[in-house]
């Protein structure tokens, strides 16, 4: 298995970030620095990278529907709840693939591959991601034309995002949202702008993946199909650029 491999299905960075490592002299094999891109690792070899040890475990694939209340993170400097004090023991090595805030539920893939994660959240891939908002109001149609041709976050950073309208009423507007950027809270952000404030966000899909078929909490295998179906649409997004 080729060094940027092995240590992107470790789960400790994606194959690109590997190869710096790499370059830069951090990873040695069975105690010897190697410097050269594609170099071969056999079964017994010892990987590691700055003296820690990397193992290239099987590359695992789940979706998660986590509840509101917890944050996205393995730990939390001011000890709000995480979503790893309510998954089992047994998935407690794997990563989330980007994250949703503490107010917001829905749909997180998980995994232990290090370069699936750094393609699905890479900015320049721009993998689609879908979500249900409720907004407590009815927009105007030139504020509808904001969201579509962005909005100005934060300093420099502009958000936009695809919509549709599901339902609406006077009292408020439930959105199908596609995001193609991962800004920090940025659906809210987007909203709160425009005078609105977000009653319900759920993430129901991320690139082909869907939340259907989960509850609250629940964890669930992947079914390699879709995992093939993933990675043929990340090739075609990369050759589209």
């Amino acid at each position: 298995m080729r060094i940027n491999k092995y240590i992107a299905q470790s789960g400790f960075c994606s194959r690109r970030k590997a190869d710096e490592y790499v370059l830069a002299g951090r990873v040695k094999v069975n105690g010897e620095v190697v410097t050269m891109l594609g170099f071969e690792i056999r079964t017994k070899d010892k990987v590691t990278i700055d003296d820690k040890t990397i193992r290239a475990d099987k590359l695992e694939y789940f979706k998660f529907y986590k509840p509101t209340g917890y944050i996205t993170t393995k730990s939390d400097e001011k000890n709000r709840k995480t979503i790893y004090d309510i998954l089992p023991k047994e998935y407690q090595h794997l990563n989330p693939v980007g994250r949703l805030d503490k107010d917001s539920s829905g749909l997180i893939i998980l995994t232990n591959d290090g370069n699936l994660t750094y393609e699905l959240t890479h900015p320049s891939i721009k993998v689609a991601k879908t979500y249900l908002v409720k907004v407590d109001g009815k927009l105007k149609d030139e504020q509808l034309q904001k969201l579509t041709d962005g909005i100005e976050i934060e300093k420099g950073k502009i958000a936009y995002c695809d919509w549709a309208i599901l339902e609406e009423d006077k009292a408020s507007t439930l959105f199908e949202i596609i995001l193609y950027q991962g800004l920090n809270r940025q659906i809210r952000k987007m909203f709160e702008f425009l005078g609105y404030n977000v009653v319900n966000l759920k993430r129901i899909r991320h690139a082909n993946i869907e939340l259907t078929g989960l509850k609250k909490g629940q964890i669930k295998q992947i079914k390699p199909r879709q995992i093939k179906e993933l990675k043929s649409y990340l090739e075609k997004i990369k050759e589209e650029k």
